[in-house]
């Protein structure tokens, strides 16, 4: 009996390392952030979910992102977007609810789309689900940004979208709704 309980606590000790090597092994690359904008009152007005995919001394925008070309904005599964509230875009009420976004990049400008289609595959993209799209406004990003991010800023009224990596910066301002 004493020469079987070595054994089998090796045994379980050589399980339980194989277990935690497996467990940590094949971890997504493109890890997946979330960004909060809360009102003053702390009460949420946008959630975006998506993954932030690295440079890795590649080309980003015009190669490894083709120009012109619709964009999953980010890796893996589509970006998404939750309004809690009405916001407006250049005039135009977007109504509360999950959206995908996907963006359409171009040197100097990009194309900014809601979509209504959520919880696919990155790059299923369906265009006969949009629900609203704009131009955003691009400009160089001061340093090089290694990973795909995203960022909302306060702003009164409402906020900015900005999407950041490699040596661009892409911005969409956006306000929220009175609830008059």
């Amino acid at each position: 009996m004493k020469i079987l309980i070595p054994f089998f606590s090796l045994l379980f000790i050589s399980q339980l390392t194989t277990a935690q090597d497996l467990a940590f092994t094949g971890l997504d690359k493109s890890p997946l952030d979330v960004v909060m904008y809360r009102g003053d009152d702390q009460a949420a007005i946008a959630r975006i979910i998506y993954s932030r995919p690295a440079k890795k001394d590649r080309v980003v925008f015009g190669k490894l992102v083709p120009y012109g070309q619709v964009w999953r904005t980010g890796a893996n599964e589509a970006t998404e977007v939750t309004f809690y509230k009405d916001v407006i875009i250049n005039d135009e009420t977007i109504e509360a609810g999950t959206y995908s976004i996907f963006t359409v990049p171009d040197e100097d400008q990009w194309k900014f789309i809601l979509n209504g289609q959520t919880t696919q595959w990155g790059t299923r993209y369906d265009n006969q689900y949009d629900v609203f799209t704009t131009e955003m406004n691009v400009s160089s990003a001061p340093e090089t940004i290694e990973n795909f991010s995203i960022r909302i800023i306060e702003e009164i009224d409402g906020g900015t979208i900005f999407m950041g990596w490699d040596d661009r910066i892409a911005s969409l301002h956006f306000d929220v709704a009175s609830e008059d």
